[in-house]
């Protein structure tokens, strides 16, 4: 299909400027006179300006040229860039339209191994990332980044209050596993907190990930698709946003947790939402912040090392006897990056999943198991497979 068709092109005042030469936009190909090949690069940047699924942020669709001109002004990172961006979308006669195409978008760029890295818009466009995935007969884990869970489901709500309630209920259902990372208590549900317990999903508020943020590492590293709110990261790092919050991540925490998610050699598609350049200072600081978080994400993607084959000997294995079931736990650590993998072994006839299931941990979940403690990790994984 020739994307061509459904973009345009970037204003010529981001492709004429006059870069430095070690600059990320000197090491890039991007839709100005012509839409560059997509077809063998690493990677796909496009822009979406549409803001109909916010009551509150109006004005967010002039983010994604704001974020274009902070980025491209960086300096070239580490790797052989193959990094194209095609521009911005062109938005449909109606916000279902828009997710449509998004997700069409994304299915051919997965389908030709390209990442799709998409700036924002409104944080509901990542109900067409997700679409994205449904005709590749995978199950696949969900990284959202937000102040908010959005799972409100009244129809009075806007759309960006309610995507991901949306997706858990998108039949057919390929959702295998979703991560919430850093909300905020007192701007959350409980009942909504309860909902994604209950279904043995992961919600880690921010002073969890303030405590050990290294400790999320491996809740990124199962992730396929990373969905980005900015609303997540504090207002005095990141005020353009009209929901910006007070207390939030860093921008430096934001930056570390793009790395580790850039690293992840599962995840195949990235979307950062909610900037809104019209409450940013004057400065466009928060254009900036956003800009070096896709820095550090690209940078984490070309420091990826294929870890893989775990009976290779750059891994090194441990198997924990247990006092309950299971009998035995086994882990797996890598000799070259020291991260760790559990591996979870369930056969019973009738099961949802049959299977043997390798999955990120960490060393602490280790250390939980040499106690005689199952990790819940283990716990929740094998509720989901089951």
């Amino acid at each position: 299909m020739d994307l061509t068709i459904l973009f345009s092109p970037l204003d010529e005042s981001l492709y004429n400027h006059p870069y430095p030469a070690n600059s990320f936009f000197k090491y890039i190909k991007v839709f100005g006179d012509g839409m560059p090949d997509y077809k063998g690069t690493h990677m796909a940047i496009f822009g979406v300006k549409e803001e109909r699924g916010t009551g509150t942020n109006k004005g967010c669709a002039n983010g994604p040229d704001e974020i274009r001109k902070k980025l491209y002004n960086l300096k070239k990172g580490n790797g052989a860039y193959r990094i194209v961006d095609l521009g911005n979308l062109n938005p449909g006669i109606d916000l279902d339209e828009t997710y449509v195409r998004i997700s069409e978008v994304c299915r051919i760029l997965l389908e030709n191994n390209v990442m799709p890295v998409i700036l924002g818009g409104t944080h509901d466009l990542d109900f067409g990332q997700y679409r994205g995935y449904e005709e590749m007969e995978k199950l696949v884990s969900f990284l959202n980044i937000d102040a908010f869970l959005d799972l409100e489901d009244s129809k009075e709500s806007k759309p960006s209050l309610q995507h991901i309630h949306k997706i858990l209920l998108y039949e057919p259902n390929y959702l295998f596993s979703y991560t919430h990372l850093a909300h905020q208590s007192y701007l959350v549900d409980p009942s909504s907190a309860a909902v994604l317990e209950k279904l043995y999903f992961e919600a880690f508020r921010v002073g969890q990930i303030r405590t050990d943020i290294m400790e999320m590492e491996p809740a990124i590293r199962n992730a396929d698709l990373l969905s980005f709110d900015i609303t997540s990261v504090r207002s005095s790092d990141a005020p353009g946003n009209a929901n910006a919050q007070p207390f939030g991540l860093t921008s430096e925490e934001a930056c570390q947790l793009c790395w580790y998610a850039g690293q992840n050699e599962k995840l195949s598609s990235a979307g950062f939402y909610e900037y809104n350049p019209d409450f940013d200072d004057v400065h466009k600081k928060t254009a900036s912040v956003i800009a070096t978080m896709i820095w550090y994400f690209i940078e984490g993607f070309y420091n990826r090392k294929n870890e893989s084959n775990f009976k290779s000997n750059d891994f090194l294995k441990f198997v924990v006897s247990m006092p309950v079931e299971p009998e035995t736990l086994t882990f797996y650590k890598s000799k070259v990056t020291e991260k760790w993998w559990m591996e979870i072994s369930y056969h019973r006839p009738g099961a949802r999943y049959i299977r043997n299931s390798i999955i990120p941990c960490s060393y602490a979940d280790y250390q939980t198991a040499t106690k005689g403690e199952v990790p819940e990790r283990y716990i929740s994984t094998l509720a989901k497979i089951i």
